[in-house]
């Protein structure tokens, strides 16, 4: 079936975005206003009291001990990396189904990173961990990819028999639980975007880094603020990894609405599950058992013929994207570590087959109904 065949079916009667920025704005533009007048009003926009009320509005949601804000996900994965004390030569397992920035933050520290092949809902498999793990090997960062905990019990069990750290890219976790303990607590650290895209989402990038450890909030937040102890006492080398205070302020009133956020979207993939019934879609159950709790921050089933069905959706006028046509360890940056096509077979298969569907808080049960449909009458004909 190709989407030139179908070019003719049901017109488009619906547009339906994959992003919704504009309507979020809507919906909160009065309270974002009101948020970002209290501070510019103040005059002083910089590590304020504004935001360590944010840090603790998310300790509380979450349960951690210390939340330190951050200029982003990437900078979270890259500071609790340099807190753990890895280093050149240290070796983090992770998978190769994730956005480019967990890799990209072992390689900044200076580590190698060593991928380990995924299960078929594309988390990290912890059957596959110990054939990975070596005598360089420091950590494993497991990668909670689209709000999805992996299994952390058995991850554990693996790094305490070995001796090594677990390290969370908890970037889309926020809101996500397995066993009533939140995502990025499980092991040291774990580090969180707030990008725009995510369910708890800044004007711009912004980032948290989540710990229960005393020593590694205390380097995080010194090594965020140029390694200053106060106004005019440098006892570090840090960066300047500041979680803007318009930002911290905007999300305290977005923080208060996650929970309600997440249940959208939850029973909005619910829909897509009923109603999406072509056999070539494979999309993951809604995991209950085990008290896994899911964000739902992406909904990406995998899909045969993916390419003709993104772009006879496109005609429909329904927007997709490929949330990630190539895995981490066949793009062009890793090639000096030698990686090919067959090192991990189950994170190929799943790479050629996925596309993620409009799926935010805003959209009503017609547009699911219509994406569902056209998703259907694509594999029937």
């Amino acid at each position: 079936m190709t989407s030139a065949s179908l070019k003719k079916a049901t017109p488009a009667t619906m547009t339906i975005p994959f992003i919704d920025l504009r309507q979020r704005f809507e919906e909160e533009k009065d309270e974002m206003m009101a948020s970002i007048e209290k501070i510019l009003s103040k005059g002083s926009l910089v590590l304020t009291p504004e935001l360590r009320e944010f840090e603790a509005q998310v300790e509380e949601f979450t349960g951690a001990k210390h939340c330190i804000g951050l200029n982003n996900g990437t900078d979270a994965l890259m500071l609790q990396m340099w807190a753990a004390g890895i280093t050149k030569g240290d070796e983090v397992i992770h998978p190769p189904v994730s956005f480019v920035a967990t890799t990209g933050a072992i390689v900044h520290i200076g580590a190698t990173p060593v991928y380990c092949d995924v299960r078929d809902d594309g988390l990290i498999d912890p059957t596959k961990i110990e054939a990975c793990i070596t005598e360089k090997t420091k950590a494993i960062m497991p990668v909670h990819w689209a709000g999805k905990m992996c299994d952390m019990d058995a991850i554990q069990k693996i790094a305490d028999k070995h001796g090594i750290m677990v390290l969370e890219d908890s970037a889309q976790a926020m809101g996500s639980y397995y066993q009533g303990k939140h995502g990025g607590l499980f092991g040291q650290s774990g580090g969180i975007s707030c990008h725009p895209l995510k369910n708890l989402n800044a004007m711009g990038d912004g980032g948290l880094l989540l710990t229960n450890d005393d020593e590694v909030a205390r380097k995080v937040k010194l090594y965020r603020n140029h390694g200053l102890e106060s106004r005019d006492n440098v006892v570090m080398y840090g960066v300047n990894s500041r979680l803007d205070v318009l930002h911290a302020e905007v999300m305290k009133m977005r923080l208060r609405k996650l929970n309600d956020i997440i249940a959208r979207r939850r029973k909005n993939a619910n829909q897509y599950r009923s109603m999406i019934t072509a056999k070539q879609v494979f999309i993951a159950p809604e995991r209950t058992d085990e008290g896994y709790v899911d964000s739902y921050v992406m909904f990406i089933p995998q899909c045969e013929n993916r390419d003709a069905l993104q772009a006879y959706l496109k005609e429909q006028g329904i927007e997709s994207l490929v949330y990630y046509g190539t895995p981490l360890h066949l793009q062009k940056a890793g090639q000096k570590y030698g990686w090919k096509r067959g090192d991990y077979p189950v994170a190929e298969a799943q790479c050629d087959k996925v596309l993620a569907l409009p799926h935010h808080q805003h959209l009503t049960e017609d547009q699911i109904s219509y994406v569902a449909e056209h998703i259907n009458k694509f594999y029937s004909k």
